[in-house]
């Protein structure tokens, strides 16, 4: 790279997006440095990492571990803020170039409005934010001419494809699934799935609530809404292949019927790398792709009937309005149930089936009503979570 260092801020740093971004940071420091570093609660993890990168500035959301993060990281000169208030207000300090939004859930969606309102552009690894309000975002996007750069692999893949085709129509796009743990299980054995069975994801290393995700499909099924608004389509444009290998990372198929695909080892750190440096290609020794190693790449459709949560997913997208914000709401409500076993795995899907008939329809909503929408989803949804114990 031949610009000047850009200069980062991670929001979610100690979780598995966020410690894989410093590693490629730290690999490559004339391109990059950390301006801002953001935590939820992982304090410890958190003061070792400013003290590895030196940020200007932290930030730990879980208010009660201020005076720890402080007395640590005070006498290195190094900024500690404490709440969600200071989460929106760093992400529009005038030195950060980019914002990396790797925090969990509904809770980084003020955060990319405040950085996208200042400017800043968006390396986008929570994807909740275009599923629930990726109208407003990539509007808002527009009007600032910021760019949002997936970093999930999928999303990376299909962004990578459309390098050199800006006037060449999509057909479709298909975005490849592993499948997860229960690939090809039946209803029947998934009624008795154990969280720690859930937690095994076959090819990822990720965080607890993805890997959920990963195995209801409904991550995939959330990437379905993040495509459609990454990239303009509709709903009939975006297909799901379950690809096991996790080799083909997504394809597009243009007018012609061509298809071009993104392939590589399972490995969070290049699409993170091909964000922060894009348009540049930076050297990595990241492992390589061998295909002797795979002599053979396999596909099946994805089963929507026992993965209810894709379905789910594709319904509220066609639905439009605030329905992707009910079924994100809802998801992360019924998630947390499952993970502290107040629910069973396939109890996570008739919870958001549920919830979306209960809760009020917005076609055109607002940030308010998504703000709104959202505390309604949780309420209700955690009501009847209640009724299952």
């Amino acid at each position: 790279m031949t610009n000047p260092k850009r200069h980062i801020a991670i929001l979610g740093s100690t979780g598995s997006i966020g410690t894989q971004t410093i590693d490629v940071i730290r690999a490559h420091p004339d391109a990059f440095e950390v301006e801002v570093l953001v935590a939820n609660n992982n304090a410890e993890l958190l003061i070792e990492q400013a003290a590895l990168v030196r940020p200007n500035v932290v930030v730990i959301c879980n208010e009660d571990r201020y005076d720890q993060v402080f007395s640590a990281l005070d006498p290195l000169g190094i900024k500690v803020y404490a709440g969600a208030k200071a989460v929106s207000s760093v992400v529009q300090m005038e030195r950060i170039d980019i914002v990396l939004t790797a925090m969990v859930g509904y809770a980084g969606l003020l955060p990319t409005i405040k950085a996208i309102e200042a400017g800043k552009h968006i390396a986008l690894a929570n994807k909740e934010t275009l599923v629930v309000a990726g109208e407003l975002i990539t509007k808002l996007a527009q009007e600032k001419g910021v760019n949002i750069l997936p970093v999930d692999s999928e999303h990376s893949a299909i962004f990578q494809c459309l390098a050199g085709e800006l006037h060449n129509p999509i057909e479709k796009i298909i975005l490849t699934a592993s499948g997860g743990p229960f690939r090809g299980k039946t209803p029947e054995f998934l009624k008795t799935v154990t969280k720690a069975q859930a937690l095994k994801h076959p090819n990822w290393t990720m965080g607890a609530k993805i890997t959920i995700d990963s195995a209801t499909l409904m991550n995939k099924g959330l990437e379905v809404i993040e495509a459609r608004w990454l990239f303009g389509l509709e709903p009939a444009q975006i297909e799901v292949v379950v690809h096991p290998q996790s080799i083909i990372h997504s394809m597009v198929q243009f007018q012609d019927g061509s298809i071009k695909a993104q392939m590589g080892l399972p490995d969070m750190r290049l699409p993170i790398q091909c964000a922060l440096a894009y348009p540049y290609r930076l050297p990595s020794d990241f492992p390589r792709f061998d295909f002797i190693n795979y002599p053979s790449l396999t596909f099946e459709q994805a089963d929507l009937e026992t993965f209810r949560n894709l379905q789910l997913a594709f319904d509220a997208l066609g639905r439009g309005g605030n329905a992707p914000c009910v079924v994100n709401a809802a998801n992360e409500v019924a998630v947390d149930a499952f993970l502290h076993d107040a629910i069973g795995f396939l109890e996570i899907a008739e919870i958001i089936e549920e919830v979306m008939q209960k809760v009020a329809y917005v076609a055109q909503p607002t940030y308010d009503d998504y703000v709104r929408t959202d505390e309604e989803t949780r309420r209700i949804a955690t009501a009847r979570i209640k009724s299952f114990v």
